[in-house]
């Protein structure tokens, strides 16, 4: 089997990791930034460089795009246009209705990997990645029969995922309320916490308990990366602010009431 991945970073690095090392499939990879390709090549993440898309997925049977949210539409696309009629083209987006119009072409199955890190880049890549997370498919019109299908199915498996089919509003809707939600609040802890210390710059906040790290271990992700998943699922996350805010509210109010019984 040939897979093709375009963008390998920590997600597409750890892609070539399981496909080869799990799946004996032999990697293509493209990056734009040809020192990304260097490293993945040294790192064991792809067998060969592509100099282009069209190089990278001529031959493949199954592509991965794991390009930033706001440029999967034109992966995505090209994609398409390049690879064979028996191809499979996913993606890893953490937002699946921005490509909704690529549901069209069969080919294209929608992928979102509940894996990662708070670091990036393929020098952070590994096989082990995906092992026991839940890869979302949103295949084409819903359909979970057919051959490409099932050859993606199985190839995710063999990487330790757990593929499951839903459909992109849903998913849309679930990942604004469990993920992008949380990466909102922390950021506002983060801020809030730093403006206790009368945002001085050069100050470091002072020690701090678990329960401060646990709630914003994720602050001051990849700045460029959150960006195009805010806004690419932004009426979702803004109905999940403002239901969180009004149970705030709530909060606020039973704890200037005094109510315990409500507290507890």
């Amino acid at each position: 089997m040939r897979v093709a991945i375009l963008g390998v970073g920590l997600i597409g690095g750890s892609i070539g990791m399981a496909a080869r090392r799990r799946a004996g499939a032999e990697v293509y990879g493209y990056d734009p930034d040809p020192k990304v390709l260097e490293a993945a090549l040294e790192l064991g993440a792809i067998d060969t460089p592509a100099a282009d898309v069209a190089e990278a997925v001529g031959e493949a049977d199954v592509v991965f795009v794991a390009g930033p949210v706001g440029a999967l539409q034109e992966m995505v696309r090209s994609a398409l246009d390049g690879a064979p009629g028996d191809c499979v083209v996913s993606d890893v987006g953490s937002t699946k209705r921005a490509l909704a119009g690529a549901g069209v072409d069969e080919r294209f199955i929608g992928g979102h990997p509940l894996a990662g890190a708070e670091t990036a880049g393929v020098e952070h890549a590994r096989e082990d990645l995906f092992d026991g997370a839940t890869w979302y498919l949103t295949p084409a019109r819903g359909s979970t029969a057919g051959v490409l299908y099932e050859r993606l199915h199985r190839l995710l498996t063999s990487f330790g995922a757990r593929p499951t089919a839903i459909d992109p509003e849903t998913h849309d809707r679930l990942m604004a309320c469990v993920s992008h939600l949380p990466h909102v609040l922390a950021n506002v802890l983060v801020a809030q916490a730093q403006g206790l210390l009368h945002g001085e710059a050069s100050t470091r906040l002072p020690a701090v308990g678990p329960s401060f790290r646990d709630a914003t271990r994720v602050a001051g992700a990849n700045s460029a990366i959150w960006t195009d998943i805010y806004i690419s699922n932004r009426d979702a996350l803004i109905a999940g602010i403002d239901e969180f805010a009004k149970r705030l509210e709530d909060v606020r109010a039973a704890l200037e009431n005094g109510d315990a019984a409500a507290i507890t």
